[in-house]
């Protein structure tokens, strides 16, 4: 069975014969143990500092490359592949401190290097309604964007199930607007406000969505994150107001071009998972064991209408043993395999201070008990 129809299968509630895996990102430092080369690949600071040097073409090559690269060093089912810098000239900006600048719109950008790839705005919760793009104003999706998702599609597309990563999510535009307490105070104070951004920015992801599953993707991914470890912030009610039906425009939207609509976000989310099954959300990313998101009891409840991405906890790869990652793994397949719908992946990515042993053993783990009919 190849890879690709592995993860149909999966998504499809269908046993496989295999329980399919991958990663959707993967920090430079453990590439560079896995594949024993440097990289430009998610490599945080490093990476925007190419950029601003004009080194653009090479960060893409880079990245197309080393997509290609991990799936097959790691015998990976699927990979997500995001955008990349659209081909023009870049400058380094007017710097406001080691890791903050003025971007091309006026506005302070504060980098976090502790966190990764995250630069977030500085100063503007004084936004209003009037300082928010026309939504009936067209957007289109620079083709140059998609170069390495079409590199990646033409090298793997046949064998591999690949997935394309929007840049914009949309449904929770906290960074593309006011901050997040600040917006979360708009959906009381300002409710319309909030529509208008999520209208605004919501049109946008779907214009990648569309251009993405054009090229050749399997299926889209969104990464807007609702939740934290007690449920989502804004709560129930009002996720079910302003957000779910924005994502249910997504997932229209991912359908009626042939692909299939995965949603990463992670935190505790067993109060909106029913909102998810409505729509018709096809795969959820972003399942963290480790607060209570059991995919035992996530198979009992969702198994049949949901298929899950995950098993793996992230702290456990970073702080864990490689008996602990190869245990949660043998649990994962064990309660979420039988029937399908099971993809092991992490709780998001391989982020910094990943150990590769301990994913080498979850990976191992996957070869070892995934073979159906499921045995553990």
């Amino acid at each position: 069975m190849k890879p690709k129809e592995r993860v149909l299968a999966a998504l499809g509630h269908e046993e496989p014969d295999h329980v399919p895996t991958g990663e959707n990102a993967v920090d430079y430092e453990l590439v560079e143990q896995i594949l024993g080369r440097s990289t430009l690949y998610n490599s945080r600071w490093r990476e925007l500092e190419a950029l601003w040097d004009g080194r653009r073409d090479e960060i893409v090559a880079d990245y197309g490359r080393t997509h290609v690269e991990l799936v097959h060093a790691l015998e990976w089912d699927y990979v997500r592949v995001p955008t990349v810098p659209p081909k023009r000239e870049y400058h380094r900006p007017q710097m406001t401190g080691p890791y903050s600048w003025i971007d091309d719109e006026g506005y302070e950008v504060q980098y976090h290097p502790e966190t990764g790839n995250i630069a977030v705005r500085k100063n503007t919760a004084g936004m209003t309604i009037d300082d928010l793009p026309d939504p009936d104003e067209p957007f289109e999706v620079d083709p140059s964007e998609l170069e390495a998702v079409r590199y990646v599609v033409e090298q793997l597309g046949e064998t591999h199930f690949i997935i394309g990563r929007t840049p914009i999510d949309g449904t929770f535009p906290w960074q593309e607007t006011v901050g997040m307490e600040e917006f979360l105070v708009r959906m009381v104070t300002d409710p319309e406000f909030v529509r208008r951004a999520i209208q605004v920015y919501v049109n946008r992801s779907i214009a990648y969505i569309e251009a993405m599953l054009k090229a050749g993707c399997d299926a889209v991914m969104t990464t807007d994150d609702y939740s934290d470890n007690r449920g989502p912030v804004m709560g129930p009610e009002r996720f079910r107001e302003f957000i779910l039906p924005a994502i249910a425009r997504q997932v229209e939207a991912a359908h009626a071009c042939g692909g299939f609509f995965i949603k990463h976000t992670d935190g505790n989310v067993w109060s909106i998972l029913d909102g998810f099954v409505e729509i018709g959300v096809d795969g959820w990313h972003g399942i963290q064991p480790s607060i209570g998101m059991d995919l035992r009891l996530l198979k009992e409840r969702y198994g049949d209408r949901l298929c899950f991405f995950g098993g793996v906890n992230c702290e456990t790869l970073v702080a864990g043993t490689p008996d602990e990652a190869r245990e949660e793994v043998r649990y994962a397949i064990r309660y979420a395999g039988p029937g399908g719908g099971l993809v092991v992946t992490s709780g998001n990515v391989l982020q910094p201070g990943t150990k590769l042993e301990n994913y080498l053993a979850a990976r191992q783990a996957v070869r070892d008990f995934g073979r159906y009919p499921i045995r553990v």
